[in-house]
């Protein structure tokens, strides 16, 4: 647990000093966030807020990572610890890493044409799936010296559901899936000051407490528990350490992302967290239970779903502006306002999930 709060702190203070610095870089740079002029006029004056802030909180991940392994190295004999950098480590930095690449093109782009265009749909989603089919590969087909891979070929809820088993093609494919689906919820949850940081760091903070839940009761290691309520996961504590160095990352950022934002996260943000927290669903294994973790995520999602299909078939909109938070700004509520009832919605979520991830352990052992 020591090389989990090691790497929680050491993001959280890197990301805390270095996200001041890089909004004044980016503001010389004048990497301003372009807004819509079709949005809530209270966003006109947020116009040229500096963008791309998902960079520093990336980068203090994986730094913190790094700090993390240098504990593990330095622990003795007898603890059930990673052997060095894992398969697991890599697939889950590499989708923060490279879909925080693609969200970085789409804001460089913004910047740079000076609209809100950057990016088109088609473009944006070819680099997602790259990204998150690449490392599906590896998360599926690479098993190394231990005999397991990453990602499993069945569907999961809080462990593998036996007779929902997938073709390896299949499997990988279901990754893409809900790596691409997690980043897009994250990213149109992305909109007010804080929302979606805040809505991540109890999201990453739930994986953190699954995974090593998962790590104190694996089925492998020196002394492995009884069988009976093991978990077959691979790498567990690897996990919680990336999970734990996000989360420190974001609660650093979010002291500069609040309302009013000094610098926003940007796509590279968004679509970085939002590849992340599809990854560690699929390392847990807990695929089905993701969307109750991520349940703002999936409301403010649906919220977009709901609003293009009644406007393509009816002419009618149901919200006065999706996503869900700016039908709210158009009612008339804050914008804190609306955070912190929506980041209550997200904490309920994930206060569910983890009742019913504990709860399937007390029936198990019970």
């Amino acid at each position: 647990m020591r090389a989990v709060i090691v790497a929680a702190f050491v993001a959280f203070a890197i990301s805390l000093f270095f996200t001041p610095l890089a909004a004044k870089g980016f503001r010389k740079l004048k990497a301003g966030q372009p807004i819509r002029t079709d949005g809530p006029q209270s966003h006109l004056g947020k116009q040229g807020t500096p963008t791309m802030g998902g960079v520093v909180f990336i980068l203090a991940t994986v730094l913190a990572y790094l700090a993390g392994h240098a504990v593990l190295i330095a622990l003795p004999e007898g603890y059930n610890r990673p052997q060095g950098f894992t398969a697991t480590g890599i697939v889950l930095l590499g989708l923060f890493v490279f879909m925080g690449l693609v969200g970085f093109l789409d804001d460089f782009l913004k910047v740079r044409r000076k609209n809100s265009g950057g990016l088109n749909k088609r473009g944006k989603l070819i680099g997602q799936i790259v990204a998150a089919a690449g490392f599906g590969y590896v998360a599926l087909y690479y098993e190394g010296s231990i005999g397991m891979t990453v990602a499993s070929d069945h569907l999961s809820f809080i462990r593998d559901i036996d007779w929902l088993q997938l073709s390896k093609i299949g499997a990988v494919i279901m990754f893409v899936f809900v790596v691409i689906a997690t980043s897009n919820g994250v990213n149109l949850t992305d909109g007010l000051d804080g929302l979606a940081t805040g809505a991540s760091i109890m999201a990453l903070s739930a994986y953190v407490m699954i995974a090593f839940w998962q790590y104190r009761h694996w089925c492998y290691g020196e002394n492995p528990p009884s069988a009976l309520y093991c978990y077959d996961v691979r790498d567990p504590l690897e996990i919680a350490l990336i999970a734990g160095a996000a989360a420190g990352a974001c609660f650093g950022f979010l002291w500069w992302n609040t309302s009013p934002a000094q610098i926003f996260m940007g796509d590279t943000g968004a679509l970085g967290l939002g590849g992340l927290i599809g990854g560690l669903a699929l390392a847990t294994k807990t695929i089905m239970l993701l969307p109750i973790i991520g349940a703002l995520f999936v409301i403010i999602t649906f919220s977009v779903i709901i609003q293009v299909i009644s406007y393509k078939t009816t002419r009618r909109r149901v919200f006065r502006m999706a996503p869900l938070q700016h039908h709210f700004e158009l009612a008339g509520w804050s914008e804190v306002n609306i955070v912190v009832r929506f980041w209550i919605v997200a904490g309920i979520g994930v206060a569910i999930g983890i009742g019913l991830f504990y709860a399937d352990f007390l029936q198990v052992v019970g």
